[in-house]
């Protein structure tokens, strides 16, 4: 039996704009169906997502909706080389859900990559010892080769941070995620010294949130926020037992703010910087 076709976050945002493209234009998905000569169940799939467009059929499109402002042609075109395109991250599906290669794809395109942790210290931060038992607590029935395999995806991840092109990271920590301890003594200590590290990274600006601040701007716990180049919208990730949930405007603006409530809590480069290396010697 054939695996059924996931919808990407890529995909889906395509097919969003394709949907909203038509319905501007008045078209029913039969009219547009035989302007393609294709089936109207076709051109559904187009717009949902499940069936990636080919170029021809996007530039026909485009025409038929008279889109000919060319930077949002060219942004509809590189989205779709997105969407059919496979990055690194892609011969992982085996492995992760799918929302996790959908998460690794958010990173690799943003500009800004801003982060609330409460719980553990953010994957692109983390020390090889630090991600394996973190990896090891979240599923303890895995398998040793499945831990590799997610491992070393975690590990792939932050490539991003590296080069002349490297992503701007912004990480709020709560002071709780220093003083949590994941594996050993020598592991966090070791994690904490990354950090510090990390900081002297001009694409990287870590700001904790001390135990003296208060009760933090939210208690829903770690959310992520990218913000992407255009056409993509700026989309909030946050992480339950239950899956994943991506939200965009207005639903990621709620993330947002408290993100920056966050960050006006917390303390600045400098003392945060201190208050690693401090918490860090505890653990040694």
């Amino acid at each position: 039996m054939a695996e059924r076709q996931r919808a990407t976050l890529r995909s889906q945002w395509l097919g969003q704009q394709l949907r909203e493209l038509r319905d501007d234009s008045g078209l029913m998905l039969k009219e547009v169906a035989e302007y393609l000569q294709r089936d109207p169940g076709t051109v559904s799939r187009f717009e949902s997502g499940f069936y990636p467009i080919r170029r021809p059929d996007l530039m026909a499109l485009l025409d038929l909706y008279g889109v000919s402002d060319r930077q949002r042609r060219d942004a509809l075109m590189t989205l779709s080389q997105d969407v059919w395109q496979k990055g690194w991250w892609d011969g992982y599906a085996a492995d992760v859900v799918g929302s996790l290669i959908d998460y690794a794809w958010l990173e690799s395109r943003a500009d800004l990559i801003r982060s609330f942790a409460a719980i553990v210290v953010p994957g692109l931060l983390q020390t090889p010892e630090y991600a394996k038992s973190v990896i090891r607590a979240n599923d303890a029935d895995a398998t040793h080769d499945q831990i590799a395999r997610w491992h070393e995806l975690r590990m792939h991840r932050q490539t991003v941070l590296e080069g002349d092109d490297a992503t701007q990271i912004t990480v709020v920590l709560d002071e709780a995620v220093l003083r949590r301890q994941i594996g050993d003594a020598r592991i966090m200590a070791a994690q904490l010294q990354h950090l510090v590290q990390c900081t002297t990274r001009p694409t990287v600006d870590i700001r904790v949130l001390p135990f003296r601040a208060g009760t933090p701007a939210s208690t829903y716990g770690t959310f992520t926020i990218f913000k992407l180049p255009e056409p993509f919208p700026e989309v909030a990730y946050t992480e339950t037992m239950a899956g994943a949930v991506y939200a965009e405007p207005p639903q990621s603006d709620r993330f947002a703010q408290a993100y920056v409530e966050h960050e006006r809590l917390a303390l600045g480069p400098t003392e945060s910087t201190a208050l690693i290396s401090k918490i860090a010697e505890e653990w040694k």
